[in-house]
């Protein structure tokens, strides 16, 4: 069900980012937007309290593979992440697919410009080029309105609604959508 993935050589452009792995020096750019208020939480997990947590989580990304850096062209600085994450919720997909859960957390001062969508495409892109993905899905809270716009103008198709339980111990109610690799053929949920 999960597609095997390792982003360490993955380095894709769009007109106004560049996608690609983390890495050490990225840790001041991280901390700055992670450590906002009103981040993390969209995505389930609370605002970095100190670098010292940023840190302890950059690492984590550069070790599991599976999470690009954010970077903005005109500034150089990382402004956010992508992460292709393990589909949790696809017990009733057919057992041969092969796929991944897009996840993704923005710097709040660049909310509203249309860069997540731009970053988004692109990762569909090579997930359903060079990666072969059968499928890809992706989620949010029902609260979180702007995600819903991004998954929409990525052309998702509503799924299904769940309980998701995040780091900071709630439970969200979340809805999923679907994206299925449409030169795989004629492919039936």
């Amino acid at each position: 069900m999960d597609a095997l993935v390792d982003v360490t050589t993955w380095r894709l452009e769009t007109e106004r980012l560049m996608l690609r792995p983390w890495r050490e020096e990225d840790l001041e750019d991280f901390y700055r937007y992670a450590s906002v208020p009103g981040v993390g939480e969209m995505a389930g997990w609370a605002a970095h309290e100190n670098r010292e947590k940023s840190a302890a989580i950059l690492k984590l990304f550069m070790d599991e593979k599976k999470t690009l850096a954010l970077e903005e062209k005109a500034t150089g600085r990382v402004i956010g992440s992508l992460g292709l994450e393990s589909t949790g919720h696809c017990e009733d997909l057919p057992e041969d697919w092969r796929g991944r859960e897009i996840g993704y957390v923005l710097a709040k001062d660049r909310w509203g410009q249309g860069l997540m969508p731009e970053a988004v495409r692109a990762v569909i892109a090579e997930c359903f080029g060079a990666q072969d993905y059968d499928f890809l899905t992706c989620g949010h809270f029902l609260r979180n309105r702007q995600s819903r716009r991004v998954i929409e103008k990525c052309g998702f198709s509503y799924w299904k609604d769940i309980l998701f339980r995040t780091r900071m111990g709630t439970e969200e109610p979340t809805r999923l959508y679907l994206l299925k690799n449409t030169k795989k053929g004629d492919i039936h949920v």
